[in-house]
């Protein structure tokens, strides 16, 4: 009767360890979730303190790529910084939130998408709205940070 004791009591062990284990990676999966929310924030805050041209480069990663009007692709950081030093976004404003963010079990690549909204001021003062949807795909750089790969 002992020995069935002593196997029941490992048995039960065996599960609280497993599902310990199991509900910490499911909260590392609401921190990763939480460290991308994050990144949205701060983006867009740069994008509302410094200018669309330095939040777009500052959080892409160098071979970032983003698709714009017509289905036409910007690659890399410098081309995006170029794309986004334009007349039209500099008094432009934009705002947005993930709906969804995911972010793979090892902690390496996360996507979000949601919607945005554009806002253009020409220079009589006059203030156009455009809405959309945006995807972004982020990946962790080899010094831990999140930059956005695909946008």
């Amino acid at each position: 009767a002992m020995k069935g004791r002593q196997f029941l009591f490992g048995l039960g062990l065996i599960s609280l360890l497993s599902s310990c284990s199991a509900e910490s990676s499911q909260r590392t999966q609401q921190e990763l979730k939480e460290e991308i929310r994050q990144q949205e924030h701060a983006f867009q805050k740069m994008l509302k303190e410094q200018g669309a041209a330095q939040a777009f480069s500052t959080f892409a990663a160098n071979d970032a790529t983003i698709k714009r009007q017509n289905d036409s692709l910007i690659i890399g950081k410098a081309a995006i910084k170029n794309y986004y030093s334009a007349p039209l976004y500099q008094n432009a404003l934009a705002e947005w939130e993930p709906d969804l963010i995911d972010v793979s079990t090892d902690g390496t690549l996360a996507y979000t998408f949601g919607e945005y909204q554009w806002h253009f001021t020409d220079s009589i003062g006059n203030t156009n709205t455009y809405r959309g949807v945006f995807q972004t795909v982020w990946k962790r750089m080899e010094d831990g940070s999140w930059k956005y790969v695909w946008d």
